[in-house]
This record gives C-alpha cells, structure tokens and sequence, in this order.
C-alpha cells in the first residue's frame, strides 16, 4: 500500500498540475518574472541592443529608396515611387547574376579552402613535438590577420606594378617580358583568394588547434595500444572530433556569406573597371553606385536584394542541418 506524499510535495505538485495537466514553463515563468529575476544581466545586456536598435534597426527606413527613383532636390518620402523598376534592371541588366555569383564563388572559397587549410596546419601544429618551434610556428601563421588591409594593398601594389613591382623587377632580371597583373581579370580570382587565407588562416587556424588541445589523451593512448599510427589516430580521432567545430563556423560564416569582404576586395581592385567582372561584389557595387553614380535606389535594391538572399539561405541551410543533426544547429 503506497504512502501518502509528504506535504511539501502534494504543494508542489499542486503548483505543478492544474486539472490533472501540467503546467508549461512560460506559464510558471514569463518574461516580466525573468526580467526582475535577472534584471541585472538585462541591465548588461543593454547597451548592446541600444547599439543594435541605432545601427541596424533605424536604418532599416532606408529599404524605401530600393522602390523609388531618388533625387537629391526631394526629401526621402517625396521621390518618385517606381515599385520593382530598380530590381527589375538589375535582374535584366546581368548586373544582379553577375554580383551574386561573385560574391557567393568567392565566399564559398574562402569558407571551405580557408577550414581545410586551418584544419591542416592544426593538425599539423599540434603533431610537433618541439615546443618553441610550435609557438613560434602559430606566431608568425598568426601575425598577417593583424595587418590592415590597406598596409595589404600598398604590399600587393608593390609585387604587381607594371613599372616597378617585384615581380617585373625579378622577370626583367631573367629576360622575361614584364607582365601586365592589373590588366589581366582571371589573375585576380587566385590572387584574392591567396590573400585572403594568407590574412585569415592564423586566426581560424587558432580556433581548431584549441578544440583538438580539447581532445581528451584516453582517445589517443587508446589507439596507441591497439596499434594505430599517427595518420589512422589523425583520420579516426582528431578529424571527427573537429566535425562539431567544423559545423559551427561554416553555419556562422554562411550567415555572412552574401556580404563578401568589402575591405579586401576596395582595397586590392579600387576603382580599377578592367578587374570588375571577376571581381565585383554586391558590397563593391554598392559603394561604388553611392559614391561614383549616386544611384541610390539602384543601390538600396542590390542591399535589400543582398540582406533578403542571405537571411534565405542561412534559414535553409540551418533547417537542413538541423534536420540532419538538431545538436550542430544555430537554432
């Protein structure tokens, strides 16, 4: 014969149950009880979103002019209204396939040409065994994310100038013709990829050679003992436990994917019309129609474009991943 409940827990449950059906949490606990529960770390958490409410929120009124043939003579809501006319000529013009695709071929090579290497040279890092050769190592792998991009383009700008640059300069010393870089668009795909992954590999490189120093020993000694060599323990152990890593940064870097990196891209090409059609983004365009054509709408519409395809595809992308693997996904 079962004993009554004690009674603190027939009170409990009393709050717990109502109708014999428990009560959800959002009912025991709603916003304004957690808000002065933890009105501290809300207190905290302010300024963050009073900078995002500034930066992000208010600008956001700006999505008019994407509909509208602006003039500098009227204000804001006098301009002309012209509905889908800028979208509808960046989508004829070629103008909006072209940027798409460059921006996104260019991402998607940084993202998985720039993981892979990073995954590489961590592996790699943390397989030596010479301790100051390792520091030393990540140091100087490390050291190139800290230099601007401009300080980036005067060293750029120094290799390949037609006149002087290094590589004429050595050419000329073995009698070969100079060459041209900043006339010739299909150099550029490869040299701002190499650019990019020589600024940014130490930095993401960092992260992965943290979560394999994260990697219990027990795995590894394990393996020893069964006879495993150093590339099966590297296959078997180190490249899956990454994988979680892995998912995460490419889920953060797709979020970003439509945006290009518009410091790197200015600063190498400039105002340099030859290198467009292989090096224009949809943030180069942008800039350039705001400052060169001052073509506002036709600029305001290849942002709202820009905006609305990325947070598409971030959407997509996370519901297939959560799908796959609910624990790898953003939300």
């Amino acid at each position: 014969m079962s004993q009554p409940a004690p009674e603190g827990t027939r009170t409990l449950t009393a709050d717990l149950y109502k109708d014999g059906r428990p009560l959800s949490a959002g009912k025991r606990k709603g916003f304004w009880h957690e808000l002065i529960r933890n009105r501290i770390l809300f207190l905290m958490l302010l300024p963050t979103l009073v900078f995002f409410f500034i930066n992000s929120y208010i600008p956001m009124v700006g999505i008019y002019y994407a509909f509208t043939q602006f003039d500098f003579n009227t204000s804001l809501f006098d301009a002309p209204f012209v509905g889908l006319q800028n979208f509808e000529f960046l989508w004829k013009s070629g103008t909006l396939m072209k940027l798409t695709l460059n921006t996104i071929g260019y991402n998607a090579a940084f993202i998985i040409i720039g993981n892979l290497l990073a995954i590489f040279c961590a592996i790699l890092l943390s397989e030596l065994r010479i301790h100051w050769f390792k520091k030393l190592a990540q140091s100087v792998m490390f050291l190139p994310y800290f230099v601007s991009f401009v300080i980036l383009s005067v060293i750029v700008y120094n290799i390949f100038n037609y006149d002087n640059g290094f590589l004429n300069t050595m050419l000329a010393q073995f009698g070969v013709d100079p060459v041209d870089v900043y006339n010739k668009p299909w150099a550029w795909i490869f040299l701002i990829i190499l650019f990019y992954l020589w600024k940014n590999l130490g930095y993401s490189m960092v992260i992965y050679l943290a979560s394999i120093t994260g990697i219990s020993d027990e795995y590894y000694e394990a393996a020893r003992i069964d006879g495993a060599n150093i590339f099966q323990r590297i296959w078997y152990i180190t490249v899956p436990m990454l994988k979680s890593t892995f998912v995460i940064l490419l889920l953060f870097a797709l979020g970003s994917i439509m945006k290009g990196q518009f410091d790197l891209f200015y600063q190498l090409i400039g105002n340099n019309g030859v290198l467009y059609n292989t090096t224009d983004i949809l943030d180069t365009y942008v800039y350039r129609s705001l400052k060169v054509t001052f073509d506002v709408g036709m600029a305001s519409a290849a942002g709202v474009y820009q905006s609305l395809f990325g947070f598409v595809l971030i959407m997509t992308v996370n519901y297939i991943i959560r799908k796959m693997n609910e624990d790898y996904a953003l939300f």
